[in-house]
């Protein structure tokens, strides 16, 4: 059996890299992408020398969704074949939408959704015509119900899973999955780039690991499951949700992205 690659962006830190090492640990060649050259770098020669496995590198900044071309065309060029396409990076930002700079909005619609959704359809002709291929969206317990204090950035996770379950009933019987992993709080750099550490969804609260999380997630992807919610409490709370008023949910949720 050949060897398989995984392109993993948002590969630096987080879950990103601890996906890189659950699929370096079962011999799978990586293409790491993320904004800082000297983590990948650092990265890539640890992967590479604790697993044996091929490792590339690529550095871009995928808020700028039409960076996602130049990461197809560059494994184009290079003839990487991409088996497991794992859109991995994303941000949040805690704050009133109102007074949240737009920039920064921008930024993370593009990223949580226009990049995702460019490179998944850049990368998938490919697996359809190989009719082989799996595809992990980092969409999140955020993506079941509004979020105030995050709006936008629980809309974007809206926007992962629907886009992922549509697209993976499209491609039934064609060898290709895809997964929409939905992981809760998880212990990252997430909370302190969001500005949320002080929130009640992290501050005091004994959360899982991105190491877990990422084990979690490849396992799902790898059975071609569509929606995998990490953790029993986190499936239980989403899954109650859908039996209450959208008022009182939208509640619980201001509640808990409080300080």
């Amino acid at each position: 059996m050949s060897t398989k690659t995984a392109l993993i962006t948002g590969a630096s830190s987080g879950i990103g890299l601890e996906f890189a090492r659950v699929l370096a640990a079962q011999k799978v060649n990586l293409i790491l992408v993320a904004r800082s050259t000297s983590k990948l770098e650092e990265l890539a020669q640890s992967l590479h020398n604790q697993f044996d496995v091929e490792v590339n590198i690529l550095t871009q900044d995928l808020s700028e969704y039409k960076n996602a071309l130049s990461v197809f065309e560059w494994c184009s060029s290079h003839k990487l074949q991409v088996d497991y396409l794992i859109n991995n990076a994303g941000f949040g930002e805690l704050g009133n939408f109102h007074e949240t700079d737009w920039n920064r909005q921008e930024q993370m619609i593009n990223l949580n959704m226009t990049t995702l959704a460019y490179l998944t359809h850049l990368f998938l002709p490919d697996m359809i015509k190989r009719k082989n291929g799996k595809i992990l969206n980092i969409a999140s317990t955020a993506a079941f119900q509004p979020g105030p204090g995050m709006a936008v950035y629980f809309a974007t996770k809206a926007f992962v899973l629907h886009f992922s379950e549509a697209i993976g009933a499209e491609l039934a019987g064609t060898g290709v999955t895809v997964t929409a992993l939905c992981p809760g709080a998880t212990e990252s750099n997430f909370a302190k780039e969001a500005k949320a550490t002080e929130s009640k969804l992290f501050k005091g609260r004994k959360i899982p690991s991105s190491a877990e999380v990422a084990k979690y997630g490849i396992k799902a992807m790898m059975k071609g499951k569509a929606v995998a919610i990490h953790g029993s409490l986190n499936y239980f709370m989403v899954n109650s949700i859908r039996f209450a008023p959208r008022s009182i949910v939208t509640m619980i949720s201001s509640a808990i992205m409080g300080k």
